[in-house]
């Protein structure tokens, strides 16, 4: 066992920790995450994230990723050892990482719109978790100051949308809204331009300026934007594609306009 006990060891499926684990998975939320895999449970507490439990299984410590984990985890935290049985029932996953936590985010909450000129990007009804993953995962790379997550979207700290994000959601200011319109309205009160990313109809993005505050609202998979975002939008924009290609993948057209937005301002 790790150097760093106690280690409560847990071996029954009925443990309330177990049910704490599930309902977290199963209901995410921006309060309590759940996570999967010790690589991401590092990522988040290196960016300020507190982790409140973590299991390991049995085998787990011998690995590098986990004991870099544990290394890193303040005193205080609960940590368990569970078997194999009451690592399955934790962990969502088909095939357990051999790590699951629980976390809670920093107490002080970044702004998406900071910054002298901020470049936000907007996921309206995406819910696809792997997509929503993806979008955070190209938004930190190409230098975004933050996210907004709007409508049916899936949740951004969901155990699926984190695993994509590959803990760019921990690091990455993120804001939630209800409606895609409320989200226009706070871009707006920001002071930023709404464009609106259309598959078909709209000018060639790569001729549009994306310097200055922007925010890049990408519609959901199938529909794209509603027809009341595209009317909102300061301009409309579409990505150029050979035929007889007529759509790509949201999270690609989503870091394609942000690494335009981000060659303009480099």
């Amino acid at each position: 066992m790790p150097h760093r006990p106690p280690f409560r060891r847990v071996t029954s499926r009925q443990n309330s920790v177990v049910a704490a684990f599930r309902d977290a998975a199963a209901h995410p939320s921006d309060e309590l995450v759940f996570i999967e895999g010790a690589r991401l449970a590092l990522e988040a507490v290196q960016a300020g994230w507190t982790l409140d439990i973590v299991a390991f299984g049995e085998a787990a410590p011998r690995h590098a990723a986990a004991a870099a984990l544990l290394q890193d985890l303040p005193e205080g935290t609960d940590l368990l050892t569970v078997t194999h049985p009451v690592l399955d029932a934790i962990s969502p996953a088909s095939s357990p990482s051999g790590v699951a936590a629980l976390a809670r985010p920093p107490k002080a909450r970044r702004n998406p719109f900071g910054g002298a000129a901020p470049l936000v990007i907007a996921a309206c009804d995406v819910q696809d978790p792997g997509n929503i993953g993806a979008i955070l995962r190209a938004a930190e790379a190409a230098g975004a100051g933050g996210a907004l997550v709007c409508g049916t979207s899936a949740h951004p700290f969901g155990w699926k949308a984190l695993r994509g994000s590959m803990g760019s959601a921990f690091r990455l200011p993120i804001a939630m809204y209800g409606s895609a319109a409320a989200a226009v309205e706070a871009v707006r009160s920001a002071g930023l331009r709404v464009v609106a990313l259309a598959v078909r109809g709209g000018e060639d993005l790569s001729q549009a300026d994306l310097q200055g505050g922007v925010a890049i609202f990408v519609g959901g998979e199938g529909p794209g934007l509603a027809r009341d975002v595209l009317a909102a939008a300061d301009r409309t924009l579409s990505i150029p594609m050979a035929p007889p290609v007529e759509s790509l993948n949201v999270a690609v057209a989503a870091g394609i306009a942000l690494y335009e937005a981000w060659r303009q301002r480099r």
